[in-house]
């Protein structure tokens, strides 16, 4: 097959010939070859032509008018030797009759024959033969009386016969002339003829030959080669990357295959490096669910393991705390206490840690969740933290969306409880919530009127256990808007800090809208004061 396809590739100078190359000198080449056919063509035809005009405008009626002269002489003729020899002035019909004739074809003869010199000579010869005959015979004959017409005949008679005669040969010799020149035109529209046939024949030959040369030629130059193309093109569509693309035909259509072949290539390369990458990924993959496993089994010893030894620790120093609480000095009671505050807190960052590691692991059935309904179960679980604050918390009408309603409640209460926590020393805290549809998500605003956070710390408190301040002045583990940035990816969103806010701070995150319609229950409000 490839040699083949090598056989058929061009060889030097024409090599380089693009198909537009091919088609323009090949429709030069026809239409140059086509225009000189059709040069002869037309020759041939006016030739032919013209040679007919001649035979039948000119050689025929010349010859049928000589014939005419010649038998209006002859009446003439006739008539003065009846006349002669009868004396009756009716024979001198036929004479005068053949006068006129004589005078009608040499007209016709004399316009025939303007171009025909021996023609015209011969023709002068009858007439002057003719006319000699008529001067010396015919004339004086004809003025005669009917009485001294026969004596005058009988006068006549030998001159006039070889006056006559020697009429009819000048007759003969033209008349033979007319008929030669009117075979050889005869000849020559045969000649003309058959030429005018195999033009023709010819032209229609080339034009069937260029017909097949342009349909080969358009079938090896282009409709092989794109064929040869498009099945290299499907093979390598189909699957078989190795399949190498053959370039064929002219140089536009070979350069076509090798951008085909380069395509290819890349597209080998491509795969073998998406191959390599692939395999690095199971791996990744592997080494993920490895982890994974390992991340659930620090998961059940955080959560078992590590709590049983805590609570002990716990436990006893609290114990010991209140048995010898001033039976030690003071140094000794502040030893205990930081043990005890330090249990304490070790207790609720492992939990803490315990629920983040949970987020989408543990808790993740997508199910219809009303939001108003998880605000409303929020509001109500931190109702004292509220009423001892003061907040109050005002919300749009929310959405009904799908999700998990543990991981959801989360979110709210993180978002809330911090608003509370970090409220303004001077102002009693305000908190809004708000939501609008946005094609496929919704877009949720929650702001407050609290202390607020700085822009440069933006993206710093959504990292776990980043603080902005001491634990002395907010209590914390620092983990609550690393949850919520958490939440809200696992339900395809994002979340930040809208930098334009300047009294408190104002959330910005948003949440698929799944197939569930938005809920319209009346805002909520809650608040309480201390």
């Amino acid at each position: 097959m490839a040699k083949d396809r090598d056989d058929q590739q061009p060889r030097g100078p024409l090599a380089a010939w693009t198909t537009r190359r091919w088609l323009r000198v090949g429709v030069t080449s026809a239409m140059v070859v086509l225009a000189v056919l059709g040069g002869v063509g037309i020759w041939a035809l006016n030739r032919a032509s013209t040679l007919t005009d001649e035979l039948v405008n000119g050689r025929s009626p010349a010859l049928n008018n000589a014939v005419r002269l010649e038998t209006a002489l002859v009446n003439q003729e006739t008539g003065i030797r009846g006349y002669g020899l009868s004396g009756d002035p009716a024979f001198l019909q036929p004479y005068r009759q053949g006068l006129t004739d004589e005078k009608a074809a040499v007209g016709q003869l004399r316009k025939l024959l303007a171009d025909d010199g021996r023609g015209r000579a011969e023709l002068d010869d009858v007439l002057a033969k003719a006319a000699l005959w008529q001067d010396s015979v015919a004339e004086p004959v004809a003025a005669a009386p009917p009485g001294q017409a026969v004596p005058q005949a009988a006068q006549q008679a030998a001159r006039g016969r070889d006056a006559f005669n020697a009429l009819r040969t000048a007759m003969d010799s033209q008349q033979r002339h007319l008929q030669d020149a009117r075979v050889a035109a005869v000849e020559d529209l045969e000649d003309a003829d058959r030429t005018r046939n195999a033009t023709l024949a010819a032209i229609a030959l080339v034009i069937v030959l260029f017909a097949v040369l342009v349909f080969e030629g358009l079938r090896r130059g282009i409709t092989v080669p794109l064929t040869r193309l498009g099945a290299d093109a499907r093979q390598v569509s189909g699957g078989d990357f190795a399949h190498t693309v053959t370039a064929t035909g002219p140089a536009d259509l070979r350069q076509l295959g090798e951008d085909v072949e380069s395509m290819r290539r890349r597209l080998l390369d491509e795969l073998a490096f998406t191959e390599q990458a692939r395999g690095r990924l199971d791996e990744q993959a592997a080494e993920l669910r490895r982890s994974n496993s390992e991340l659930e089994q620090f998961a059940y010893v955080a959560s078992h393991d590590l709590q049983e030894p805590l609570r002990k620790v716990s436990s006893f120093t609290q114990l010991l705390q209140r048995r010898y609480a001033g039976q030690l000095d003071d140094r000794a009671d502040q030893y205990i206490g930081f043990a005890v505050d330090g249990a304490n807190r070790m207790q609720v960052l492992i939990n803490d840690l315990l629920n983040f590691s949970r987020v989408g692991r543990v808790h993740n059935e997508h199910r219809t969740v009303d939001l108003d309904k998880v605000v409303a179960q929020t509001l109500d679980a931190l109702s004292v933290a509220i009423e001892e604050s003061g907040a109050t918390v005002s919300s749009d009408p929310l959405p009904t969306i799908t999700g998990d309603t543990t991981q959801l409640g989360i979110l709210w209460q993180n978002l809330i409880s911090n608003a509370v926590k970090f409220r303004h020393p001077d102002r009693t805290p305000e908190i809004r919530i708000e939501a609008e549809r946005d094609g496929a998500l919704w877009r949720f605003s929650f702001s407050d009127n609290g202390i607020g956070i700085a822009p440069e710390f933006a993206e710093k408190v959504f990292v776990i256990f980043q603080r902005l301040h001491t634990k002395e002045a907010y209590p914390g583990s620092g983990i609550g808007l690393a949850m919520c940035k958490k939440i809200v990816e696992f339900h395809g969103g994002t979340i930040g800090i809208d930098p334009d806010h300047d009294t408190g701070t104002r959330f910005l995150f948003t949440l698929a809208a799944g197939d569930a319609a938005p809920a319209e229950p009346e805002a909520v409000e809650a608040g309480a004061r201390a």
